[in-house]
């Protein structure tokens, strides 16, 4: 960053040209932005490209160009940042050129330049550290701009110059180097501290007397500069503590409790406050970050902090009226107390503050209030989601929305209801003598003491009141008080009973029921459901039946009561907590199902699956009814056109294939023939419904398309979808049957659905690849006239034609590379697709293609990771064996295509793979006996001796298992007590954990262990005598015979093969 404003030398390549084509990058026509990405693509070749550029987004002008031009320029340098953008002397002019671009740009270019120069930073001053002018230069510049020092250099934004130290500072926030325990503090970190954040802080105070005391009309600024360094404070302490940071740390507090406590709820807050308000949220971000992470430098300063965010509490009252900013603020507030009381000094500092702050700031945040009752009706799905979350819930939108007062507020509850009291005598005072607990006192905790009394005074409203009792509203703030209260009651489960006895199930005998209670009771619950006594279970169940089938009263949606309700039943299933009936619960569901919006029937699938996976065997006898009445559902909720499907659609889906793993998973066995009976039955009832719906969902769009020109199938649900169809695919017996159940209509439109996927998911693709072998097996016993092989015409878009397996060899291709686990799958599929099909029903020619597509990708995909051996090998180099056995020149001539040596490259990997050093090895006979067919078919075996040290891997396994036991007896002997923990421990722990994630995001990669053990299909190969090969390869090759085994090995092979004794006793001879 140069101080004296530079010449541009790269204003004259910043021509007519670059302008034309950044300006046709926001055309509309799509031919032109393309025309001109390429063009531009072009002009970057040239060393003085960023430059250009950048001359153009800070020139003068039309805001769009210059806007596309920051844009582009913040792509290029994340596409050529680790590689070298330039010369080394360019690079440097064009960092300092764009460091001094950032000082003068209007807000629309910086805000898009700042980001380009977030990645200068963190490669040059934070993690190679090769910028040490920047810090000296921008101290120099924040000193001399336009209001810290007026009149020296107006042309520097204070403002955009702070914002250039916030991009400096930001990488900070995180551990450099996390699986360090004591990482020091960063040598550039205390640099910036002490050039730059030091003396700051005075204008930090200097401003803030002014935003306090001067009522002017450019105290926006100055409220911006407070931000900015409020936010560049932040980050400098979230992990680490700069020693001069300690220095100023107390005067910088006090300047915050000073803007805190000027704020003030008690009228709305004015248009212009909104910057004061964001000050406020930093400071209590900084007041957390200092509490939890850097306590021994802030206690001291945790009296004036408990003081300041209690004060901001008590002005809960005023909750209702004002909006998400003020609301967050009130959360953090309730979160710094919260992280004060769970430190050592913490009871002493808030205790004498709990009465007050139950009744005049946590109980008002918990109370029903204006804005909850408008939200109830205008979002639901909002009020569901802030004030009864369960499991069924998927979040969406700004989770920071969701941080609000009143779960923040329950939180406190919590950890006070959870702090121990002050020594209280016990009731049986007298003790024997000797008795060694005499003179000990126990403690009750706040909960008995203070909380659980306080609520006790708050009745159940009388029958017919409304949302505007104030009864009403105080008993919502009541059981969300319960709500909280989970850890708590969970310790005391006698109360917990008389608490649902006695104050919540009454709420379901009111007459009429009031929606507000009921969804906040049903939440209640759903969080006590880990701690409900077995003897409530028909009381219970019998409320929250009730509340699920709810209907809407007087014009008040009863939404969230069943979303509550159906979130209640589903933790207390998971709770192991059953209901008396599962067939009643069942049948209340999908009645709702039925008649509920789109919004209720989507909750109500998610917990139809949870109810199947839950009631088990008690289950299986309705499911064939229950599927057949959902299948009917999905298909009057199905669009008639081929468009996505909605949400709720894909719900049902998932739901159906709950039912169909849990149908597949009881299976009675072969010599029980009556419940066999009875389960085909239901496996083919389900089946045909199964059927029904897929036809509906792929075939009657197609019928509807002829004139349209939309693209089919449409990519929903194709996981699930995948599943039902093998489940139908699977259930078929007969040629009746497929015919009745449309499988040869219906496997080529899945087949097109899935060719051409690009939506990647690891959790949503499996069902796809096991309908894949699903299918196979299928053409294997119907297929008669090789339908799988035919040439069909496709429904997508290009209208191109191809056959079924083509089809699906197009999705296993281009899964081989999509992630490590698809990898595994799609080298399954590989055998499966070459081997099992009767290729002489189509033609040949079908498969050499196949084989073909599938070895160049596999080997492009290996060639990729080739660098050490991984785990991943394995799959892509027998996928390539499968191939290389069908046809050998080919394949040979394939390789080495790619590579010219790439047959010798894949052969000698087999081989790496092959040797029980490798891991993981081959573990399956398939595998084995794929390898050796492979090795013994190779042109031109060399052997040379490498795995002499090979043995039979017995001992290594069992040297694993001791391993293995030993881990178990460590952890079997760990100590249970919790004792408090220190910074060095938290440290500690921290390293830990950050070295744990990143093993386990290695072991991902590898792929998922339970895939890399697997039989793979060989078809005809499987009847080669495996034995007879390796016999005549030793024969034919006496380099084998006289290598040097290891003597156990041999003793082995001769007595497990005794026919083959001749050939060890050739090899104790060599």
């Amino acid at each position: 960053m140069e101080v004296e404003t530079p010449a541009a030398p790269a204003a004259a390549l910043a021509g007519d040209e670059l302008r034309r084509f950044l300006a046709a990058t926001i055309s509309p026509d799509k031919a032109s932005v393309d025309a001109a990405a390429a063009g531009l693509d072009r002009a970057a070749v040239d060393p003085r490209f960023p430059l250009a550029i950048l001359a153009v987004a800070a020139g003068n002008g039309d805001q769009g160009v210059r806007v596309a031009a920051a844009t582009y320029l913040k792509n290029f340098i994340r596409r050529n940042m680790e590689g070298s953008m330039s010369s080394s002397q360019l690079y440097k002019e064009f960092r300092d050129q764009l460091a001094q671009t950032l000082l003068q740009a209007e807000p629309a270019i910086l805000r898009v330049l700042i980001e380009a120069f977030r990645q200068v930073v963190e490669k040059d001053f934070v993690k190679d550290n090769l910028w040490p002018e920047l810090i000296p230069q921008l101290k120099l510049v924040i000193q001399s701009s336009n209001l810290i020092s007026p009149g020296q250099h107006p042309e520097w934004n204070t403002i955009n110059a702070l914002k250039v130290l916030q991009s400096v500072v930001r990488p900070f926030q995180y551990f450099l180097n996390p699986k360090v325990a004591k990482e020091p503090v960063p040598q550039q970190l205390e640099q910036i501290s002490a050039e730059i954040l030091v003396p700051l802080q005075v204008t930090f105070h200097h401003f803030a007397d002014k935003v306090l005391l001067s009522p002017d009309e450019t105290k926006l600024e100055y409220e911006q500069l407070l931000l900015i360094t409020c936010k560049c404070m932040y980050f400098t302490v979230r992990s680490y503590m700069p020693s001069r940071v300690k220095q100023i740390l107390p005067s910088f507090c006090k300047d915050m409790y000073c803007i805190l406590d000027s704020l003030d709820f008690n009228s709305l807050p004015e248009d212009g406050a909104m910057m004061r308000l964001k000050i406020a949220k930093r400071c209590l971000i900084i007041f957390c970050a200092l509490v939890t992470r850097h306590r021994k430098h802030a206690d001291d300063q945790m009296p004036h902090i408990v003081n300041c965010a209690i004060k901001i509490s008590k002005q809960s009252i005023n909750l209702s009226g004002l909006d998400s900013l003020p609301n967050r603020i009130f959360s953090l507030a309730f979160d710094v107390i919260s992280r004060v009381l769970e430190t050592g000094p913490g009871w002493r500092l808030v205790s004498p503050h709990f009465s007050s702050l139950l009744d005049s700031a946590i109980f008002p945040a918990l109370a029903l209030n204006e804005k909850d009752i408008a939200e109830w009706e205008e979002d639901t799905d909002e009020y569901v989601q802030k004030n009864l979350p369960s499991e069924l819930d998927e979040i969406s939108g700004w989770t920071e929305d969701l941080f609000t007062a009143r779960k923040s507020a329950i939180n406190l509850l919590g950890v006070i209801a959870l702090s121990k009291g002050p020594p209280v005598a016990s009731a049986a005072s007298k003790r024997k003598k000797g008795d060694k607990s005499k003179g000990k006192s126990e403690r009750s905790s706040i909960g008995e003491l203070l909380v659980i009394p306080f609520l006790s005074k708050f009745p159940i409203p009388s029958h017919g009141e409304d949302a505007s009792s104030r009864a009403l509203r105080n008993y919502f703030g009541v059981l969300m008080a319960y709500g909280g209260l989970q850890d708590f009651l969970t310790e005391k489960k006698e109360l917990t009973v008389t608490l649902i006895r006695n104050r919540i199930l009454p709420l379901y005998s009111m007459d009429p029921c009031c929606p507000y209670l009921i969804s906040t009771a049903n939440w209640v619950i759903g969080q006590l459901a880990i701690c409900l006594p077995e003897a409530m279970n028909t009381s219970i169940y019998h409320s929250l039946m009730k509340a699920l089938t709810m209907e809407d009263m007087e014009g008040i949606t009863c939404y969230p009561v069943c979303a509550s309700a159906s979130g209640a039943i589903a933790e207390l299933i998971e709770n192991s907590y059953a209901p008396p009936d599962w067939l009643i619960l069942l049948q209340a569901v999908v009645k709702r199902i039925s008649t509920g919006d789109e919004n209720e029937s989507a909750l109500l699938f998610k917990l139809l699956g949870t109810v199947v996976e839950g009631g088990q065997e008690k289950v299986l006898p309705h499911i064939p009814e229950i599927v057949s009445n959902i299948a009917n559902a999905l298909m009057k909720l199905l669009p008639p056109v081929p468009d996505p499907w909605p949400q709720v659609v894909e719900q049902g889906f998932t739901s159906l294939v709950a039912m169909a793993q849990a149908w597949e998973s009881s299976a009675p066995d072969e010599n029980r023939k009556h419940e066999k009976r009875v389960w085909h039955s239901g496996q083919s009832s389900i089946a045909q419904s199964f059927s029904l719906l897929l036809q509906r969902a792929w075939l009657v769009p197609v019928e509807h398309m002829e004139n349209s020109c939309s693209s089919f199938p449409p990519p929903s649900c194709v996981n699930d979808a995948s599943v039902l169809l093998e489940f139908v695919m699977r259930s078929v017996t007969c040629m009746e049957e497929t015919s009745r159940m449309k499988v040869f209509e219906l496997v080529p439109i899945w087949a097109d659905t899935i060719a051409n996927w690009d939506s990647w998911e690891e959790m949503e693709d499996q069902g796809v690849f096991n309908t894949i072998k699903e299918a196979i097996n299928f053409h294997q016993r119907f297929d008669l006239t090789g339908f799988f092989l035919k040439i069909l015409p496709s429904q997508s878009e290009n209208g191109s034609q191809s056959s079924v397996i083509g089809r699906v060899s197009n999705f296993v291709t281009r899964a081989i590379a999509a992630y490590p686990s698809a990898t595994w799958r799609a080298c399954s599929c590989i055998h499966t697709l070459l081997h099992a099909p009767n290729f002489s029903l189509g033609t040949e020619d079908a498969r050499k293609a196949i084989s073909v597509s599938f070895a160049q990708a596999a080997f492009t995909h290996f060639k990729s990771i080739s660098d050490s051996p991984a785990g991943i090998w394995k799959p892509l180099l027998l996928a390539i064996s499968s191939c290389y056995i069908c046809y050998p020149d080919t394949i040979e001539q394939v390789l080495n295509n790619y590579d010219g040596n790439g047959y010798t490259i894949w052969a000698s990997a087999l081989a790496q793979v092959s040797s029980s050093s490798f891991g993981p090895g081959l573990s399956s006979e398939s595998e084995i006996k794929l390898a050796v067919l492979t090795l013994s078919t190779l042109k031109g075996v060399q052997e040379d001796g490498d795995n002499d040290d090979d043995n039979d891997g017995a001992e290594d396994l069992d040297d694993d298992e001791e391993e293995e036991d030993t881990e178990d007896d460590d952890e079997d002997s760990e100590d249970d007590d919790v004792q408090e923990e220190t910074e060095e421990e938290f440290l500690e722990r921290y390293a830990l954990a950050a070295a744990a994630a990143g093993e386990s995001i290695e072991v991902v990669e590898e792929g998922d262990l339970d895939e890399e053990t697997q039989d793979i299909e060989l078809g005809s190969l499987d009847e080669v005598d495996i034995q007879q090969v390796v016999l005549s390869l030793m024969q034919k090759q006496p380099a084998l015979q006289a290598q040097t085994l290891p003597d156990g090995l041999v003793e082995k092979i001769a007595e497990t093969f005794p026919e083959y004794q001749h050939l060890c006793h050739v090899r104790r001879q060599a």
